[in-house]
């Protein structure tokens, strides 16, 4: 059964999510990432300038350049459609709904910052997961 565990109150969403990256690719986590293309557009970014004497390895899926062995070795995977990544491991959501699919994934991730539309659309999801009897863990993020 997959585990949600929702983290909330998050005053930088774009820094946290980087953060919460960059701790599930040292403990030897696949995460795929999906959402909105602009905003994971925004998300690349950030992972490239996070950290200058660290890097967060990471693919963006949606570009369609990549070979087999390059997503295969890399941890962190970015693509509108979580049903695109080749793992079921880890799904961390950014879209406003319920990411398609994310019950074949172990784990699913929901960030949801202080912004009034973000937490209402927290809210449903919330719900939505609560509604399924799924496993969740709520996270409150300190100011």
């Amino acid at each position: 059964m997959t585990q949600v565990s929702f983290y909330t109150g998050v005053p930088e969403r774009l820094a946290y999510v980087c953060r919460l990256l960059r701790k599930a690719q040292q403990s030897g986590s696949r995460v795929g990432v999906c959402g909105p293309a602009a905003l994971l557009k925004r998300l690349d970014a950030a992972l490239w300038a996070f950290e200058p004497a660290e890097f967060v390895p990471h693919l963006d899926l949606s570009a369609g350049l990549a070979d087999s062995l390059l997503i295969a070795a890399t941890p962190i995977q970015l693509h509108e459609q979580a049903l695109a990544f080749a793992h079921r491991e880890v799904l961390l959501n950014l879209g406003v709904e319920v990411a398609e699919g994310f019950d074949q994934f172990q784990r699913v991730l929901e960030v949801v910052s202080q912004d009034e539309g973000q937490v209402q659309a927290g809210r449903r999801r919330f719900k939505h997961y609560e509604a399924l009897g799924l496993n969740i863990s709520h996270h409150k993020v300190p100011a």
